[in-house]
């Protein structure tokens, strides 16, 4: 594998999950939360997600595994490692309590009441909860990302994008109640930005790992996975975050049009 690939991969991952630090900037300088942008990008996000999943990542994998162990086996390895990688985001999402699941997102009104109705500890619980279970969360996404970067730049760009989206809400959730515990904007921001750490965490502890095993179906195994882990997230996480923020139709309306510009963007670039 070039280097030049690898950094790249690395340096995509690491901007999408930085972007937390976006969310908290956004928390300190807006008054209120911007509800219909919000909901429209968003429901893009998860278009993006869905589609590329569904249309590129998916039959990459099945080509790869197919192309490794026959055509029925192949189309069956794709298959599970796809749900395979479904059960796992599951399972790490079943395994964060509800009340800091970082998927239950905030409006930046909200803490202005919690201010008053919680003591300082509380908040700061709140905002460290927040931080270590999105840390957990785009631990996967961040392996996503990167792999599809590595083996394709012009899709991991796409999928980038989409992450670093719906991360902007997350670093809401841990800024404003560490802010408001602390009155450190300095604090709050930098808690913030770190919780996004884990993505290209992620990325290069798959990377190390993976590494020697590097192979067509190994890619497609992980191809397969990372298909199922985007389809969860964008059905579990992005749809409904973009619903409560907003109007129904303006999310499908970020869906649809999420869908056409990576539908377009494969087109341009095949």
């Amino acid at each position: 594998m070039p280097p030049d690939n690898v950094l790249f991969a690395f340096g995509v991952t690491l901007a999408a999950g930085l972007a937390t630090g976006i969310g908290s900037a956004l928390a300190f300088f807006a008054k209120s939360t911007n509800t219909r942008f919000l909901s429209l990008a968003l429901g893009f996000s998860a278009g993006v997600m869905i589609y590329v999943a569904m249309i590129e990542i998916f039959f990459k994998a099945k080509e790869s595994l197919v192309g490794a162990l026959g055509q029925q086996p192949g189309y069956l390895a794709t298959t599970l490692a796809f749900f395979g990688g479904i059960l796992l985001i599951a399972v790490i999402d079943k395994l964060v309590p509800s009340f800091e699941n970082p998927h239950e997102i905030r409006g930046i009104e909200e803490f202005e009441t919690l201010e008053a109705i919680h003591k300082k500890n509380s908040l700061m619980r709140m905002g460290l909860l927040s931080a270590l279970a999105i840390g957990i969360h785009n631990f996967p996404e961040g392996l996503a990302t990167f792999t599809a970067a590595l083996q394709d730049p012009a899709l991991g760009i796409s999928i980038a994008v989409a992450i670093a989206i719906h991360n902007i809400p997350e670093g809401i959730a841990v800024s404003v109640p560490v802010y408001y515990a602390t009155g450190s904007r300095k604090r709050a921001f930098t808690l913030s930005f770190l919780s996004g750490i884990s993505e290209p965490v992620g990325a290069l502890a798959g990377y190390l790992i993976l590494m020697p095993f590097l192979n067509d179906m190994v890619y497609g195994l992980l191809f397969a996975a990372v298909a199922g882990i985007m389809v969860f997230i964008s059905l579990d996480e992005l749809l409904p975050a973009a619903e409560k923020y907003g109007e129904h139709h303006l999310s499908i309306y970020g869906l649809i049009t999420g869908m056409a510009v990576m539908a377009a963007s494969l087109v341009l670039f095949a």
